[in-house]
């Protein structure tokens, strides 16, 4: 599997798009089938050219609010169906994620101005939680050279917050904790933890409870070294060599200007590029089985845990409710990664967003999750590479008859026996075989979001989409009928202190990680004014520039 182009593709893709008309020509050693660009292809998965605002809002859409996060921002909009803001906050630094409490006030995951070390995409480092006026009621920060919070937080019922965190890892410790050598950058790894963290005072908290990836790692490459054994034998163990298909070493010309055009942000060099091995991306809580689950994309996998151990039984692999300690309960996705399945059996293609469906939902119980880039069967080369290949256009598109990719949105029901433990039957992997429900687009490839995204199930069984890469946002019935769709319009183009992007978006400019609906109902709104703003903010308009390079230098 691919680790995807959120830094390492984009990244070139900005270096390929920035080359003048001297410098060296791609090598293309097969000749693909190029397309002209239409702006108004449904397939570009940037969006940059499309109509915005409200496309479409049918009687049957389900009346609420809609809480998005522009890009390169610090705001976070309320709006309603029609398209309209109808409440904002704002801080002074740029938002990663965001949760509305029942009582109004509003926790974001924001990036803090001078994280040192980390540079991969998701980079975060504070959270905040603001009152229904804006007003800062606590701000932690966890960003230092061995640790920063990224990517997604959850809230807890008991008003703790669970976070993704990385933390560093030498050259030396991975090797010998058994990754193999090769696929070791200089700077290191940077391994997953989950912290809970509960809150005190203006700027406090104390970490609870944590899990580390590094306490359940396992590998069979050498047996000198530590995590040693047979990988199909421990299916609850995470394969430390698992490799994702890199691109082309990059040099520190390329970093460089890669920071200079919002691909990369200012920690990234050579040594660093490769560090975020598993890009964990999202975070999820079910409070009746005390569980965890988080989405690891660069594995393919969706992965559970039990939240039930205390700190010291989550290092091993006893105790708990579940009785194997910090050891997985269960992953879905791609059973290669555990030695029970080929490519053929991979489910998950860099997926994002996993999501238990609440009590008193349509689907109780069951996953959902966002499948970003399911592959064609007919694709001869991987899809970031067709498109990098043989764009026309700065407006990336997809090439005919090769990138085919395209995205889904899955629900799962993991079978479990009579005591709710998930099932593991000898040596087969984890169930189901396939989703109880799957969303694709019609034609199946109009709908397609390589990275970021989202979805959730809403209380009359619709789900709320975000098709992020192109900030498309759409509300769609158990039968795939889109009865309200929204692409968000706003660029807020906000810069960290030394001038440099605060998360890498490229040419994506009106991304969207995610997008919430609430009832109109929600607590938060008793006693709140929700009519339109008077003055909405400014819409983002792109404007095209010059082709920087031409489809005769492809050849």
């Amino acid at each position: 599997m691919r680790t995807k182009y959120c830094l390492l593709l984009s990244a070139f893709l900005m270096f390929v798009l920035s080359c003048k008309e001297d410098s060296k020509p791609l090598e293309v050693t097969e000749k693909i089938e190029v397309r002209e660009w239409n702006p108004e292809d449904t397939r570009s998965i940037t969006g940059l050219t499309a109509e915005r605002g409200l496309k479409e809002k049918t009687p049957n859409a389900t009346p609420g609010f809609i809480m998005i996060g522009p890009p390169e921002s610090t705001k976070t909009h309320l709006i309603n169906l029609d398209g309209q803001v109808v409440h904002s906050w704002e801080g002074e630094l740029a938002v990663v994620n965001m949760y509305l409490k029942p009582n109004g006030n509003l926790v974001r995951l924001e990036v803090d101005p001078d994280f040192p070390t980390f540079a991969a995409g998701g980079q975060a480092g504070r959270i905040r939680e603001y009152d229904w006026e804006g007003n800062k009621l606590w701000d932690f920060e966890w960003a230092d050279e061995n640790q920063l919070i990224h990517h997604d937080i959850e809230l807890l019922p008991n008003g703790n917050v669970l976070a993704i965190s990385y933390e560093a890892k030498t050259e030396e410790e991975v090797i010998q904790a058994g990754r193999d050598p090769k696929h070791v950058n200089q700077a290191g790894l940077w391994p997953d933890k989950i912290i809970e963290i509960k809150p005190s005072g203006a700027t406090e908290g104390e970490i609870v409870w944590e899990w580390h990836m590094w306490d359940h790692l396992i590998q069979e490459i050498d047996s000198t070294k530590d995590n040693y054994g047979i990988v199909s034998e421990h299916p609850r163990k995470i394969n430390f060599n698992v490799f994702g298909e890199a691109g082309p070493e990059m040099t520190e010309e390329q970093i460089e200007q890669g920071k200079k055009m919002g691909f990369m942000t200012a920690n990234a060099t050579v040594d660093n590029v490769h560090s975020d091995f598993t890009h964990t991306n999202a975070i999820a809580y079910n409070e009746t089985l005390d569980q965890i689950a988080i989405s690891v994309p660069a594995y393919s996998e969706i992965m559970i845990i039990d939240h039930s151990t205390t700190t010291k039984e989550a290092k091993g692999s006893t105790g708990g409710k579940w009785g194997h300690g910090g050891d997985l309960l269960y992953r879905w996705g791609n059973p290669a990664n555990y030695g029970r399945g080929t490519k053929e059996d991979q489910k998950l293609f860099f997926e994002h967003d996993v999501k238990w469906i609440p009590k008193g939902y349509p689907g109780e119980g069951h996953l959902m999750v966002f499948n970003n880039d399911i592959e064609h069967p007919d694709n001869k080369v991987p899809s970031m590479w067709a498109i990098l290949m043989t764009s026309k256009s700065p407006e990336v598109e997809a090439p005919v008859g090769v990138l085919g990719n395209h995205s889904a949105v899955f629900e799962l029901e993991p079978p479990t026996n009579s005591d709710g433990a998930y099932i593991l039957k000898e040596n087969k992997s984890f169930g189901p075989d396939s989703p109880v429900w799957t969303y694709t687009a019609a034609d199946k490839y109009s709908f397609y979001s390589a990275f970021v995204s989202g979805a959730h199930r809403m209380q009359n069984g619709n789900t709320l989409i975000t098709s992020g890469a192109k900030g498309r946002i759409m509300e769609v019935t158990a039968n795939g009928e889109i009865v309200w769709e929204y692409w968000n319009p706003y660029n807020d183009q906000y810069k960290m202190p030394d001038g440099t992007v605060a998360s890498p978006i490229g040419p994506f400019k009106y991304m969207q990680f995610r997008a919430t609906h609430f009832t109109e109902d929600y607590p938060a709104f008793a006693d709140k004014s929700l009519n339109a703003l008077e003055i909405q903010p400014k819409p983002f308009i792109f404007k095209m520039p010059p082709p920087p390079i031409t489809q005769d230098s492809l050849q």
